[in-house]
């Protein structure tokens, strides 16, 4: 799927509180809160930077730039072709921790060999859905944000899935998974990767502790008789694999099936360790996780 101008995703170093990464032909510095160790490379490593991101007391941020920039470019990670964008918040569209996971997805699906209809809640810029999409799964894709959705479709394009089975809805994940629930429409996987914190089209306020228990029930609704997978992540301060285990517990109740949970990570390009980067809890019928 990738395509032949595409160049790859790769962290190079991390320390002080920030990461270094190669994003196709750019460096870039954002930050790295749980990087309290020495960074390995040397200071002029880290001055190549194109650009580097900076938190403001406020709570938003700003990017400070060395050199001109494309407002977007394309990059390959894993097997997918991703459209890259500088935002407001730091993010670039992309969060790599979670490529083992795409691939963990896309193999599972492929394996078992019968129809799966999959939803992606908080499905942020596709690239779950497309690894699912390119396993032969029925995929809705849902995300309150219109423009991250548009982002998602602009993914789809670039890694030849604009004609996939993917349904694109653009909604409050409360609401739609209320409708479904009421419908009696089912998934047999299940995926979320919740914020921390957000704010709806019409100024719904979700804040992962208080809200997530009530969603997760939602979920357990419109989960199918025969499910396959669910598979919970966050990146919510304190938020830890062993809290995300016991709602994914609460939720499944006696279903059988293993339940595994990690803590999810970036490899370095050369080296053996990981940067931690939040907490994932998964749930499989099949029996490997």
């Amino acid at each position: 799927m990738p395509t032949a101008h595409a160049s790859a995703y790769l962290l190079l170093d991390t320390g002080h509180g920030r990461k270094l990464e190669q994003v196709g032909p750019y460096r870039l510095v954002r930050p790295a809160p749980q990087a309290l160790w020495r960074p390995t490379l040397p200071r002029q490593a880290w001055d190549t930077a194109a650009a580097s991101y900076h938190r403001t007391s406020t709570g938003g941020g700003d990017w400070t730039y060395r050199h001109t920039l494309p407002s977007s470019w394309v990059i390959t990670y894993g097997d997918l072709t991703l459209q890259v964008r500088l935002t407001d918040f730091g993010h670039l569209g992309l969060f790599a921790e979670h490529g083992p996971h795409w691939q963990w997805v896309h193999q599972t699906i492929r394996a078992v060999r019968r129809p799966v209809q999959l939803l992606n809640i908080f499905a942020y810029t596709g690239a779950m859905s497309l690894a699912a999409a390119a396993a032969g799964a029925q995929v809705v894709h849902l995300d309150a944000a219109a423009g991250i959705v548009a982002w998602a479709r602009d993914n789809a394009q670039l890694c030849g899935l604009a004609q996939a089975p993917i349904r694109w809805v653009v909604e409050d994940v409360g609401k739609f998974l209320t409708r479904e629930a009421r419908r009696g429409h089912t998934y047999d996987a299940l995926v979320l990767d919740p914020p921390s914190f957000g704010r709806g089209s019409k100024g719904e306020v979700w804040k992962l502790e208080r809200d997530l228990p009530a969603l997760l029930d939602l979920c357990r609704q419109v989960l199918s008789p025969t499910p396959l997978f669910v598979l919970l992540s966050a990146h919510t301060p304190g938020v830890t694999p062993l809290v995300l285990a016991h709602l994914l517990g609460d939720m499944l109740g006696a279903r059988a099936g293993q339940l595994h949970s990690m803590e999810m990570g970036i490899p370095y390009h050369a080296d053996a360790r990981l940067l931690p980067s939040g907490a994932l809890a998964r749930w499989s019928s099949q029996g490997e996780l």
